[in-house]
């Protein structure tokens, strides 16, 4: 399945807020009308919209998110958690906490179009997994800069997790301080039941 390209409110009513899809909010409460219906939904449907939640808010193709699921079982520790601390630590996911790109689509396309260095040089693939110590900048010239300052002066200023630190001048400086706590990833998602959605497809 390829990664969804239609309209986001449409997956904002069906699945909550996507902070990561967009930056638009809803202008009315007709717009989170699916949040009122009633009825009771199925296990299945629950960890399904779960599962979604995921998808769409970090921009993965179905494919993207099974594999993913796969390296967290792998390793130590918890498999929910893993699985956020390897969605959270992804480049375009980064640079959107940082505030430099104002949605994670957004952020997808600088690093894309060669935009964002990594420790000095070009990276240009979306899911490089950022490590500690790491210092993401934007490349040396006026459009990059421009794009990046234009994002960190639109958006708002929220509070930074404790894993990133912003330098914003002279030019803006990102820095990964360290593997990213679960208890500041930004979006609301139960984990394990998504893990329990795969349960079955990627034994």
């Amino acid at each position: 399945m390829s990664r969804y390209r239609g309209p986001r409110f449409k997956k904002i009513r069906r699945l909550g807020a996507l902070p990561g899809l967009t930056n638009k909010r809803p202008r009315a409460e007709s717009d989170l009308r699916n949040q009122s219906r009633s009825g009771k939904k199925s296990q299945y449907c629950i960890r399904l919209e779960e599962k979604q939640k995921l998808r769409f808010h970090y921009g993965l193709t179905e494919r993207q998110l099974i594999q993913y699921v796969r390296i967290a079982r792998k390793a130590k520790g918890s498999t929910g958690q893993v699985l956020l601390q390897l969605l959270e630590m992804r480049l375009d996911n980064i640079l959107f906490r940082l505030g430099m790109a104002s949605t994670i689509p957004a952020a997808r396309q600088l690093v894309n179009h060669r935009h964002i260095l990594v420790n000095g040089r070009i990276v240009d693939i979306p899911s490089y997994r950022c490590k500690p110590r790491d210092i993401i900048t934007s490349k040396d010239n006026q459009k990059s800069r421009v794009l990046i300052q234009n994002s960190l002066e639109s958006s708002p200023h929220e509070e930074l997790p404790n894993h990133l630190t912003l330098d914003p001048s002279p030019y803006s400086k990102g820095l990964v301080n360290q593997i990213i706590d679960t208890k500041w990833v930004g979006l609301k998602i139960n984990e394990f039941l998504v893990i329990e959605y795969y349960s079955r497809q990627t034994n």
